[in-house]
């Protein structure tokens, strides 16, 4: 049996995690804590970050969906008298990891699929290395990975290509034989850079217009990943 890939690498949110699940509702209740009921401030951090009350959630726009902890941070601070740079990078990342987790399929289940496959697994996320790791082990899923980076991890953050080859590197795989799956542009982009396969999911704020331009296929979930490898049915 001939696979389309030795190896999978995984962005973690808006793909093993529904984005606007997860993250639209974690945002809300992260603004509100900072605002302190002041309305002016609550106007401010949600224009700053892209995250519109209407709908309870980040615009497709928002620099903060592919941002890392601490860029999320610099675009907050200046509507944040009395914190640094460092304390709020720390605040949104600790927060981050008690987020309310949905899986965007059961995970368990692919997961040990893929891995009976004999596919090595890795997770590149532009959050915390921290974070990740919490939250692939309150999915129940955090041994399977053989690579897991942050943006703090010291290989970089997407879309530069470097954190994703080093993911190549520790599973011994050719780039061109690893499929980078994502839901974001800077997740294809990254995967293109490194010379990878690149494969675009719909469980983010990103449709088909932003991601097909730079995925080899865009697919709705990662539950059709066994059917686009060439995995038997089962």
């Amino acid at each position: 049996m001939t696979l389309r890939a030795d190896a999978i690498l995984f962005d973690k949110d808006g793909t093993l995690f529904d984005f606007r699940s997860t993250w639209d509702t974690w945002a809300g209740t992260i603004l509100a804590t900072l605002s302190e009921g002041d309305e002016a401030r609550w106007k401010w951090l949600t224009g700053a970050i892209g995250y519109c009350p209407e709908i309870g959630g980040f615009l497709p726009s928002s620099p903060a969906i592919a941002g890392t902890n601490r860029e999320v941070a610099a675009l907050m601070l200046p509507g944040l008298p009395g914190w640094s740079l460092d304390r709020l990078e720390k605040f949104l990342a600790e927060s981050a990891e008690t987020a309310p987790l949905v899986e965007a399929v059961p995970l368990s289940a692919l997961i040990a699929r893929l891995s009976l496959a004999g596919l090595p697994l890795g997770v590149m996320t532009n959050d915390s290395h921290r974070t990740a790791q919490a939250h692939l082990s309150a999915a129940g899923i955090g041994e399977a990975f053989a690579f897991v980076a942050g943006a703090d991890s010291g290989f970089g953050a997407k879309p530069s290509p470097e954190p994703l080859l080093a993911f190549s590197r520790a599973v011994g795989a050719v780039p061109g034989r690893v499929a980078m799956v994502g839901d974001s542009a800077h997740d294809l982009m990254a995967g293109r850079a490194a010379g990878m396969q690149t494969i675009g999911v719909l469980t983010g704020p990103a449709g088909p217009k932003e991601l097909l331009p730079l995925a080899d296929v865009v697919l709705p979930d990662i539950g059709a990943l066994p059917e686009w490898l060439g995995l038997p049915m089962g």
